[in-house]
């Protein structure tokens, strides 16, 4: 189908579009019901896009005829088709949630939430770096309006720094591509790549720096240490759905390094070869620690949800970090891993909450919860595949980067530290199921009821890790793959279109 490359861009768009109008625009549960079954035809056009872009090679589309590198080009390739499969899972599993009653707190939660994954999505497919802007700036704008859903004094707190500060990183992204165009005169990504072993000895100092630039931005985006300190409060003040669903936006800063650093900046880039890696070491390893003390830290488990997400950025750093497919593939099958697992202990420290009364998640003694069993059975799950522990797939996630840390002195660091922090989560997990579960006394006291759609949500992402061990060999064949297509700069992805429309 010649336009399936754009549908995961333009069914959300269009979903968001309708349900502000008439007949949707006035009915809760006209959007809910909509709302699902646009999530159901997001994934089935993203599982077709996947399966599309695997076995028939990259899927370009064109807009508007305009040749690259000067027109507007979308890549669907097996990296990007396979994070937008992630999204719309994500996505699925967080509206399902949200239709229990959280949408109903506020105004527009579902076109926001529509206008949030065409963001996403866009940010995955495009091939040139300043659509990569205007995607970052659509699904932060509806991220903004979605962290604020339903009001409150910490919401607002939490928004009001969360704005300052992508408002800071988007003026550091404008000058990057400012900089970048002035040296490339492109912004193609592929274009880009096949021009910076041709620049000048003055372009490529101009070419460092905008490549460093951009290195900041897309760190803010990814919570990369020192810029982490704004995702701890912000993610544990969003609504369980928006929290669960934000668990792909650092992800989306750890693509977007991927991509162009791999892809521009990679090993064939000539003098301007790997200019990031001398920095992403050190802050990778230092935010796998700092995010290991925090999730010790956290007074609650909402708390230590969001600082295994900066957990997991530290870990997917460090296999950018080793420049190598092996690493890269694991860093594919780690991303599915703990975006997926990360959203359900978002969605489980809700029910927690709603269950405890007045200790809410927090990490003191209360008294127990009418549904402790239910609710224990999911976080049982989540504890043993969060921390890596086997049989499930965060110990696989684990394995596959150790194995791909090779010689002495990537083994010296990258192992110490992964397995410690490990051993760290271990421990604040150990400590929150203790305390939540055990340091209860009396009888409950709020017999809240559990809606099957919030227990249908929660089993939908968890049970994403028993399926990635039982199909660990197609799903690490296929990142295998996609790794090996990201690091191979040889072929130009436009080599493929027809002869008319090169």
């Amino acid at each position: 189908m010649q336009h399936l490359p754009i549908l995961p861009i333009l069914i959300p768009m269009l979903a968001a579009v309708l349900m502000l109008l008439p007949p949707l625009s006035n009915s809760i549960s006209r959007h809910r019901i909509f709302a699902v079954l646009v999530m159901i035809v997001l994934i089935i056009a993203s599982t077709w896009l996947l399966l599309t872009s695997h076995q028939q090679g990259t899927q370009l589309y064109i807009l508007g005829g305009w040749e690259p590198p000067f027109g507007i080009a979308l890549v669907a390739d097996r990296l990007s088709t396979m994070m937008v499969l992630l999204t719309s899972v994500l996505g699925l599993a967080a509206q399902l949630y949200a239709c229990a009653g959280d949408d109903n707190d506020g105004m527009y939660f579902h076109p926001l939430f529509m206008f949030q994954i065409m963001g996403v999505n866009g940010a995955f497919l495009t091939g040139d770096i300043f659509n990569l802007f205007v995607f970052f700036e659509v699904l932060l704008i509806a991220s903004y309006a979605l962290l604020i859903h339903g009001g409150g004094k910490q919401k607002t707190k939490a928004t009001v720094h969360y704005v300052i500060l992508n408002l800071v990183g988007s003026s550091i992204f404008l000058f990057a591509l400012g900089i970048l165009y002035g040296t490339f005169g492109s912004l193609n990504i592929e274009d880009m790549a096949n021009k910076v072993t041709l620049l000048g000895e003055q372009e490529q100092a101009l070419a460092k720096a905008g490549g460093l630039l951009l290195l900041v931005v897309f760190g803010l985006k990814a919570a990369l240490l020192p810029l982490h300190f704004w995702l701890p409060n912000t993610y544990a003040a969003a609504s369980a759905p928006v929290a669960a669903l934000f668990a792909i936006m650092t992800k989306v800063g750890v693509y977007s390094i991927l991509r162009v650093h791999t892809t521009i900046f990679g090993e064939d880039a000539g003098a301007l070869a790997s200019i990031i890696i001398p920095w992403l070491w050190p802050l990778a390893l230092i935010t796998l620690i700092m995010g290991a003390i925090g999730v010790l830290a956290s007074p609650s488990l909402r708390l230590t949800a969001a600082n295994l997400v900066i957990v997991s950025v530290g870990t997917l750093m460090l296999a950018t970090a080793m420049q190598r497919e092996a690493a890269t593939s694991a860093a594919l099958y780690y991303i599915i891993h703990s975006t997926l697992i990360t959203g359900a202990l978002f969605l489980i420290a809700d029910l927690i909450s709603k269950q405890r009364g007045k200790a809410e998640d927090r990490y003191v003694s209360a008294r127990k919860m009418h549904h402790g069993k239910v609710i224990g059975i999911t976080f049982f799950i989540a504890a043993l595949t969060v921390v890596g522990m086997p049989p499930f797939s965060g110990f696989v996630g684990k394995i596959l980067i150790l194995q791909a840390a090779r010689g002495m002195s990537e083994m010296v660091w990258v192992w110490p530290v992964l397995l410690i922090a490990g051993l760290a989560c271990l421990i604040a997990i150990s400590r929150a199921g203790t305390t939540l579960f055990w340091r209860s006394s009396g009888k409950s006291s709020n017999d809240v009821p559990i809606s099957r759609l919030k227990l249908i949500a929660v089993a939908l992402l968890l049970s994403a890790s028993p399926l990635l061990v039982m199909f660990g060999g197609p799903i690490t064949d296929f990142t295998n793959l996609a790794a090996a297509q990201l690091h191979d700069e040889g072929q130009s992805v436009y080599a493929m279109l027809p002869e008319g429309d090169k």
